[in-house]
């Protein structure tokens, strides 16, 4: 009767996991179904789902109507920096405050943490002077430095990985001679590779994904990145919403593809985070 009741429980979640699996889709199904869609189809009332007929053009022309390619390329490359500059710096960062003794380190660390809760919105304006007191405005370096040189958050995660790392494996390392820098880049990084794929994977979403920054910092279009080249569709008095649905849509697909290949290490690095120190 037991084990009836577990099975019954268990379907009955899965059945609400999967009406909200299809409640969070909705959005990315009507916005993929909207970029094939006429202009005249997207907000007819009642709303209708299936185009009618299907307009395969939309896409080409989302990426031939402003520089698309340029804005890709721009993401890309400006991703591909800041993750590995991360993932260089953090795990530096969060080997020393995890096992490097140091004076003041658990309150260094403490303030570390602390600035998790300013919003960007309130250093906005001393990094914009900042900027440009140093010629960098409208510059990828404004928004490339800043992100690849700090990241509280991915301090804490792989400071947690480190903490639950043997200090005797460090130890029998020293006795063999070994020296800080060799402990940390050949024993310590290949242990907290979860934690590392976890980082880059975040650091990657939340760059792609990213429109404040570049928005306050970047003025020519040919150095936007690809969610200010998708607001170009936005015009003062009109917006072409099927190009916007459809630039979208190809944004979309290196965030499902990165998400799809490293869905597994990102939640066996937050979970054992947690579990370790």
């Amino acid at each position: 009767m037991q084990t009836r009741g577990l099975r019954l429980s268990t379907v009955l979640l899965h059945i609400i996991l999967l009406i909200g699996a299809c409640i969070m889709a909705l959005p990315f199904i009507w916005m993929l179904l909207s970029s094939l869609k006429d202009l005249s189809q997207v907000f007819i009332v009642p709303p209708k789902w299936i185009p009618d007929p299907f307009v395969w053009s939309n896409f080409k022309t989302s990426l031939t109507a402003l520089p698309f390619g340029k804005a890709y390329f721009n993401s890309f490359y400006i991703n591909v920096i800041v993750v590995a500059s991360q993932l260089f710096t953090c795990s530096m960062a969060a080997y020393a405050f995890a096992k490097i003794r140091f004076p003041f380190r658990e309150p260094l660390f403490v303030l570390f943490l602390a600035t998790m809760m300013v919003p960007g919105q309130v250093t906005i304006i001393p990094l914009y002077l900042m900027m440009k007191s140093i010629g960098w405005l409208d510059s990828h370096l404004s928004i490339i430095v800043p992100a690849a040189l700090f990241n509280a958050f991915g301090v804490f995660l792989l400071r947690q990985f480190f903490r639950g790392i043997p200090k005797e494996m460090e130890e029998a390392a020293i006795v063999d001679g070994a020296n800080r820098w060799t402990i940390y880049a050949r024993i310590m990084l290949p242990l907290v590779k979860p934690a590392l794929s976890a980082l880059g994977i975040f650091t990657f979403l939340g760059m792609w994904n990213s429109f404040f920054y570049p928005l306050i910092f970047l003025n020519t279009p040919e150095k936007f990145t690809v969610p200010m080249m998708l607001n170009l569709y936005r015009g003062m008095y009109s917006t072409d919403w099927t190009l916007m649905m459809a630039g979208a849509s190809i944004a979309l697909i290196p965030v499902l593809i990165v998400y799809i290949i490293g869905q597994r290490y990102i939640i066996e690095g937050v979970t054992l985070s947690g579990i370790k120190g």
